[in-house]
């Protein structure tokens, strides 16, 4: 499970515009967001690149 819909939410972002930036369609990017496929590790260091956060806030914490 990861985070992805929730980040750029709060950032004000778009999916559109996150597909822009790692170079993927709008699709790929609404299955990662809606948790229907996960994105490689590399995909997702490079998403936390481009928004600015740390890996581990687009990932859903494995314990409390």
């Amino acid at each position: 499970m990861n985070r992805i819909k929730a980040v750029l939410k709060q950032q004000g972002r778009t999916q559109t515009w996150l597909a822009e930036q790692i170079g993927k369609s709008y699709v790929v990017v609404t299955n990662y967001c809606n948790n229907k496929t996960q994105p490689s590790i590399p995909i997702l260091y490079e998403m936390a690149k481009v928004l600015d956060v740390d890996v581990r806030e687009l990932l859903v914490p494995s314990k409390e």
